[in-house]
């Protein structure tokens, strides 16, 4: 397995360019299953997560044109398929997404129960509950969920019993095509979901309600093809504002969303970082700054972000004063708490949902191994302002959610290099 050599101690200087969203791109590539006709997809994000997605849609008997510039362009030759395999839907857990349009315009799928990250238990109860509801009879079978709607699905009434990004995800792609109006209560409000709206309708959806907890979807015949970019990585732009902080440097992010990541930019700014911002663009500034500790809890959208919790951990870790970080959306999310006291942080935690940090005044290099996609570049943080050397082993989880990490890490001033596996 690849690595990652990391010598502390460089400010992140210059300008580094975010990537499309990975969270954005998965369900609309799912999304393609919708439609007979072509759908050209730019701005994806060259990851293995969107690897394994394409290779998905490959299995069930879609052409997948990747180009250059990772435009991507799907079109419908003939669905040969409808199992979705353990084998590939069992490393990422966005690959369940496509259960909802193969059952919408097949009437039929067999999809394995996800895999992904080991960050506590992300249930797909919801997902199902949703698609019975809509008139499809579901079975659990050998580890995959087989779901039939030979009469095809009919709108109804949906009340989720909790906020699922990937359950709203799934329901509204299924309902575009059921017969009459699909109404689902306590929907998510990320910008994900409100971005496969938005390329649904492009299609030919009708939707109203995304970005707030009420969807409303009036079933169509069928959907259209079209084109859609894919929107900024909210999280890689936290991650990178984080980063630079934390080495205190001075970092312009570019081809970014303000408005998605204002939770984490508030935060930073009581921890003492200057942030100026435009349209498309974020301006970091901590190099004449001491960072203050600030308290974290996450929440669902537009709260702060799970996915940027441990990078805000290893910022605390060198920041003034004690820190309490709160995690209610994921009940395994400090297995980096662990590794990043081997690179000499004060943590301690409950075991459960809170995890107190007391700031020191430096890091020291050491071997640390990541443990899922997001918390892993908290390791990588921990290696950019520690003292030393910093190896950062199966580095897969990040290439899973951040695209040449390395490249971009370099371009900006830090000393990191790749050590390729034999």
């Amino acid at each position: 397995m690849d690595k990652l050599l990391i010598r502390g101690g460089n400010p992140l200087t210059g300008t580094v360019t975010i990537s499309g969203s990975k969270n954005s791109a998965l369900p609309i590539l799912a999304a393609s299953i919708l439609s007979e006709e072509s759908l050209r997809i730019a701005n994806v994000p060259h990851l293995n997560d969107v690897t394994t997605m394409i290779e998905l849609l490959g299995t069930i008997g879609l052409d997948v044109t990747v180009e250059e510039n990772m435009t991507i362009e799907v079109r419908t030759r003939d669905i040969v398929n409808l199992r979705a395999p353990y084998d590939l839907v069992k490393t990422m857990r966005a690959s369940f997404l496509v259960l909802g349009p193969l059952l919408a315009i097949h009437g039929h799928a067999e999809v394995s129960l996800p895999g992904g990250c080991a960050i506590g238990p992300r249930p797909v109860d919801q997902h199902l509950k949703g698609l019975s509801a809509l008139g499809a009879d579901i079975q659990v079978e050998k580890g995959y969920v087989v779901a039939d709607a030979k009469k095809g699905l009919t709108g109804t009434k949906i009340d989720m019993d909790v906020k699922t990004v990937g359950g709203t995800q799934n329901l509204m792609m299924a309902a575009t095509l059921a017969r009459g109006e699909t109404t689902i209560h306590n929907a998510a409000c990320e910008p994900e979901v409100t971005e496969l709206a938005a390329c649904l309708v492009a299609m030919g959806a009708r939707i109203e309600g995304a970005g707030t907890d009420t969807l409303t979807i009036e079933g169509v015949s069928s959907l259209q093809g079209g084109e859609f970019r894919i929107m900024p990585d909210r999280v890689e732009t936290g991650t990178y504002l984080i980063a630079a902080a934390a080495t205190q440097g001075h970092l312009l992010l570019r081809n970014t969303c303000p408005g998605h990541i204002k939770a984490v930019t508030k935060k930073l700014q009581e921890s003492g970082v200057s942030i100026t911002m435009g349209d498309d663009w974020i301006r970091v500034d901590a190099g004449a700054h001491d960072l203050t500790a600030v308290d974290i809890c996450t929440e669902p959208y537009p709260g702060f972000p799970t996915d940027i919790q441990a990078q805000y951990v290893a910022l605390n870790a060198i920041s003034k004063g004690t820190s309490r970080i709160t995690e209610t959306i994921f009940e395994n999310r400090f297995m980096h708490v662990h590794e990043l006291a081997r690179l000499g942080a004060d943590i301690s935690f409950d075991g459960k949902t809170t995890a107190v940090v007391k700031g020191v005044k430096g890091l020291r290099g050491a071997p640390v191994m990541a443990t899922d996609l997001r918390a892993s570049f908290s390791l990588v943080i921990g290696g950019l302002v520690a003292n030393g050397e910093t190896l950062v082993d199966r580095i897969y989880h990040i290439d899973r959610g951040y695209e040449c990490i390395e490249e971009k890490l370099q371009s900006i001033g830090a000393d990191v290099r790749r050590l390729l596996s034999r």
